[in-house]
């Protein structure tokens, strides 16, 4: 189901191509395919740079953010593997185990989301493998260590998974043996600390820790991300980002997430769930937070932690319940085929459309004409893209960086800006997508372009749409 038109729906993020195009640059030897301002850890486009390499070598001529969405498989993989591994040792019994990997496979939200290109799949595998190590019912030393290894590459891979480190420790607490428990908090953080060290230890050997005049800075990207990003606004007040986001998730599934943050409130009455339990109420009060800036993909981090409450709170109703394990299984079975009567005809629905849709045909065709149209010697021409098609252009011979330029980059990065000496009129081409419209007001370079622009191909229509566009009085 997630390989099934992979290519073809949800319609290409912004951000996939970034991290796409910043694991293409981890292959050729930097952190990023522009100035690396240290906006996220590098370690979730590292991974994605040792998993890319295959679909791009074998299927070359699908658009790479396609290849790049394959390449997110094995992730969703391991990731149902380890929702397993996680259930078995909250002491869900293997047919709720399963059923929590059922829950989280088949919701429409992962269905969507793990198809897509987003470093938060990367932090949910390491953080649920830091769970499983935590939870290990052998209690080895080496488990706990390797717990805070693994919770130090999920916020690696993704920073804001860090919330959950209280929870991680509610967690080991309930794990360890209250004999070797303090040895194993001094495991866990050492793995945790040192691993985590690696970091900020590359900042500063690059002179790059602490804010200062001409370079990037950790703490002043870290400041910017906490306090200087516009906020998403309240959950609560109609017409927010927020608020939208939170309307579309419901739309997607409200079952899991109504059904799992019910079962989150009553779980934490039971031992054995509830650290999965706390792990939802920590990130759904992180999500609620008024104010905050709330990302569309920040749903992946809650949903694994949804299916295994809600699984483990059926095995818990059921096991109370009077009369023999005959009684009991029977109860299950029931409880089971009553969630996939009332999920199930809107899960169907959803996961079907996403399947079966086609909204991508526009970046097809977009990725064709830069590889197959002649422009002349396309490492002299200059065009500007958004991050879905930038390493497109690459892949087509035009030039890294400043031959083919980001359009974010237009006026945000000094080492782009100082290869326009004319502004707008040194770049030829322009591929208008709807990324690109959506930020032209903001951009006044890109403004620019697209005052002098003409169409010189089209495809699709609507607010979808690409354009060409041909830069008129340009050089």
């Amino acid at each position: 189901m997630r390989a099934r038109g992979i290519g073809n729906y949800p319609f290409p993020n912004d951000d996939e191509g970034t991290y796409l195009a910043q694991a293409w640059a981890v292959r050729h030897g930097a952190l990023a395919h522009y100035t690396y301002w240290y906006d996220h850890p590098p370690f979730g486009w590292t991974q994605l740079a040792a998993l890319s390499w295959l679909p791009s070598w074998l299927l070359p001529d699908l658009p790479t953010f396609v290849q790049g969405r394959m390449a997110m498989l094995p992730v969703a993989g391991m990731t149902c593997v380890l929702v397993y591994v996680v259930g078995r040792r909250l002491g869900l019994v293997r047919p709720a185990a399963a059923g929590a990997v059922l829950l989280y496979a088949l919701s429409p939200l992962a269905v969507v989301l793990h198809r897509q290109i987003y470093l938060d799949n990367f932090a949910v595998l390491w953080a649920l493998a830091a769970f499983a190590f935590a939870l290990s019912p052998r209690r080895h030393l080496w488990h706990h260590v390797s717990a805070g290894v693994a919770f130090a590459l999920a916020v690696l891979s993704k920073e804001t998974i860090a919330v959950l480190l209280p929870v991680l420790l509610v967690t080991l607490w309930q794990g360890s043996h209250p004999s070797t428990r303090k040895f194993s908090f001094a495991g866990f953080g050492s793995g945790f600390v040192l691993t985590g060290l690696f970091y900020p230890l590359y900042a500063l050997l690059k002179g790059e820790l602490w804010p200062g005049p001409g370079h990037v800075s950790l703490l002043g990207t870290l400041k910017f991300q906490l306090g200087g990003r516009e906020g998403s606004g309240s959950p609560f007040t109609a017409g927010t980002d927020a608020h939208r986001l939170f309307a579309d998730w419901l739309a997607r599934d409200p079952y899991l997430l109504v059904g799992g943050a019910a079962a989150a409130v009553l779980a934490l009455a039971v031992r054995g769930l509830r650290p999965a339990a706390l792990a939802v109420l920590v990130l759904a009060l992180v999500a609620l937070r008024p104010g905050g800036y709330l990302p569309q993909m920040y749903i992946v981090q809650v949903l694994p932690f949804l299916a295994l409450t809600l699984a483990g709170l059926v095995q818990a109703g059921t096991a109370r319940l009077p009369g023999g394990p005959r009684l009991r299984l029977t109860a299950g079975v029931a409880a089971a085929a009553a969630v996939a009567a009332i999920a199930g005809p809107h899960w169907y629905q959803q996961d079907r459309s996403a399947v079966t849709a086609d909204d991508n045909g526009v970046y097809r065709d977009a990725s064709r004409w830069l590889r197959e149209t002649p422009v002349g010697d396309r490492d002299q021409v200059r065009v500007v893209t958004d991050g879905v098609l930038w390493l497109d252009a690459v892949d087509a011979g035009y030039r890294p960086g400043t031959g083919v330029i980001w359009h974010y980059k237009l006026d945000q990065d000094p080492a782009v800006t100082r290869t326009l000496p004319h502004g707008w009129k040194d770049i030829d081409y322009v591929v208008s997508t709807p990324a690109l419209r959506g930020e032209r007001e903001n951009l006044p370079t890109l403004r620019d372009l697209f005052a002098h622009g003409r169409p010189v191909a089209t495809f699709g229509e609507g607010g979808g749409r690409i354009d060409i566009l041909r830069i008129d009085g340009g050089r």
